[in-house]
């Protein structure tokens, strides 16, 4: 898209947002310690949520195979499918923190630093907690029923907190629609509201998840029904999650 969002105004901020490092750290660790770096196959193939070990409730294991990319055509060899030693279920929740490689990881990770501490700073720290898990749960299980309802490939596992920070997206854009988001834009940098700056990123998101639909919505590497279920989620919920904490009209003496 040509825009990278690099700041945004925190001068309300009253607290903290420990909890949005922690998930920040969290990713990170799972990514270097557990996934090597993207490169341990074992942990990252046992542990992403399959659509059809999560339709069938039955894990599967399978062994490496060729895929083609409907996008580009190109054929590429991906690994099996390894055991995965708990109910197949919890990858929805261990998946969210695992990502395919450092630009997938640096990508997600600068959009929950920018936004997640306005969302921590309005809904208080548990209650974020729980909004950006949930966001996360319902944007796998879009992709998951969206590849089904669209005869994609069921045994093709997706990853990444992209669907928890599409919920913080959406929980943003309607908390803070006016707020200005800073933007870098090919050699330069502007100032945009922030249901522009979103709204161009989810206006993105539908389109190529509209043109994808016969690839069960992934391809290239992405799955855009996750990001838009996401921020449908955020959408929906952010105002179920209060604690007090947003902005009020200051009182008449």
């Amino acid at each position: 898209m040509g825009m990278i969002p690099i700041g945004d105004d925190n001068s309300d901020r009253t607290i903290n947002p420990f909890v949005n490092y922690l998930l920040i750290a969290a990713n990170i660790a799972v990514f270097v310690l557990l996934q090597g770096m993207g490169a341990s196959n074992r942990f990252t193939y046992a542990f992403s949520t399959v659509p059809q070990e999560i339709v069938s409730g039955r894990d599967v294991v399978t062994s490496a195979h060729t895929v083609e990319d409907p996008l580009s055509g190109q054929s590429f060899e991906q690994p099996g499918l390894r055991p995965t030693p708990v109910t197949v279920y919890l990858t929805l929740l261990v998946s969210m923190f695992m990502h395919g490689g450092i630009a997938h990881i640096a990508g997600n990770m600068l959009y929950l630093w920018i936004f997640g501490d306005n969302i921590e700073n309005a809904l208080g720290h548990l209650r974020y907690l729980a909004f950006y898990l949930v966001c996360g749960i319902l944007a796998s299980l879009a992709h998951v029923f969206t590849t089904a309802a669209t005869h994609g490939d069921m045994l093709v596992p997706s990853l990444g907190a992209s669907g928890a920070i599409s919920g913080v997206l959406g929980g943003y854009a309607l908390l803070f629609p006016g707020r200005r988001v800073r933007m870098m834009m090919g050699r330069g940098t502007t100032e945009m509201p922030a249901w522009v700056a979103i709204g161009v990123w989810f206006v993105f998101q539908v389109v190529a998840g509209m043109g994808l639909l016969g690839a069960g919505s992934q391809a290239g590497g992405v799955a855009y029904a996750a990001h838009v279920g996401g921020f449908v989620a955020g959408l929906l919920l952010v105002k179920l999650f209060p604690a007090g904490r947003l902005v009020r009209s200051p009182r008449r003496a």
